[in-house]
């Protein structure tokens, strides 16, 4: 078995991260795309970012198709699965995204693991542990923690990366495969925008800079910046002790306040940035006619606190400050 680590939707913002160092790291990768002609753009950023070092090949797979999964598992020692459905406008049915994104994740590990992958490291996300009722005004995210997608307040894609992790688990706890899979669950993903593709973490640095966000929700998320996440994914391949683990990527929690004043103090001369919070009662009426709006609901005037001590002691990364992938994030934006 070669040193080569498949990618899933290598195109993503974290996948890309990953993949970059991967390649310094002097592994081979072998990443997936929707489609290879777009999918090349990105590559030809992502080999001149890690220097010309490792070797990356490009397959075309789409998670809610068998076609071309045998050929990207394929002689594959470790695997990052980290596509997942996230379409711009998500979709009013709640179990919408749920079918492709646990299929998905199915195909990935059935043949990940008959191919003979040593680890598969599999992206999840804090919302897969957040969602339940009773929190409270202060909930400190462990790795026990689960969402319940039964929970009617939650939108599409906090079911959808509930199910799929939970389904993922399920596989292989079925098949003694536990110790072969590692879960990681970002909390909200900034950092430098260094391919073009920002995912929706990203956006709300952009909607604050660019005046879409006058005021803030009242919502707080535990802040991890994109480089340490990738590190903590690669890590997690080969880390003793984090087989069968769910780590949680997440570092300081910071409210949408403190983003916005961090931008403030930053960047005094950009009158579009968030003026303060918005009302509670303001959010809730909004979300009666946007679905965006709708999904941050559930978490409005929540202190998430993530426990996540453990996952710098497997992986030797510590996070670093929230300001510095606020303002990593915010550059490409102005």
């Amino acid at each position: 078995m070669s040193d080569r680590v498949l990618v899933t939707g290598l195109s993503g913002f974290i996948a890309s991260h990953v993949a970059v160092r991967l390649l310094e790291q002097g592994y081979s990768v072998r990443g997936t795309v929707r489609n290879l002609a777009k999918g090349q753009a990105v590559a030809a950023k992502i080999r001149a970012a890690a220097g010309g070092n490792g070797e990356l090949e490009l397959v075309e797979a789409n998670l809610a198709s068998d076609e071309g999964w045998d050929e990207a598992v394929k002689d594959c020692r470790f695997i990052q699965h980290i596509a997942s459905p996230f379409p711009a406008d998500a979709p009013d049915n709640r179990e919408g995204l749920v079918l492709e994104a646990r299929a998905g994740a199915q195909r990935v590990l059935e043949r990940g693991f008959a191919a003979g992958a040593e680890r598969i490291v599999m992206t999840s996300s804090v919302v897969a542990m957040t969602g339940q009722p009773g929190r409270g005004s202060h909930m400190t995210i462990t790795e026990n923690d689960w969402s319940d997608p039964d929970w009617k307040p939650l939108r599409a894609y906090a079911v959808s990366k509930t199910r799929a992790e939970l389904s993922a688990w399920a596989y292989a706890r079925a098949q003694g495969l536990e110790e072969r899979l590692v879960t990681v669950n970002p909390g909200l993903v900034f950092g430098p925008d260094s391919f073009g593709n920002g995912g929706v973490s990203l956006g709300i640095i952009k909607s604050m800079i660019r005046g879409r966000m006058p005021r803030v929700p009242r919502i707080a998320y535990p802040v991890i910046d994109v480089r340490d996440c990738a590190a903590i994914h690669v890590r997690a391949m080969t880390a003793s002790g984090a087989g069968g683990r769910r780590l949680i990527a997440g570092g300081e929690t910071l409210w949408f306040e403190d983003i916005a004043r961090v931008l403030r103090t930053e960047f005094p001369e950009n009158d579009n940035l968030p003026k303060g919070p918005l009302p509670n009662f303001l959010v809730k009426f909004a979300s009666l006619f946007d679905d965006d709006v709708k999904a941050v609901i559930p978490d409005l005037g929540i202190y998430h606190e993530a426990d996540a001590a453990y996952v710098s002691s497997l992986t030797h990364v510590i996070p670093r400050p929230a300001k510095e992938a606020i303002l990593a994030a915010a550059t490409g934006f102005l």
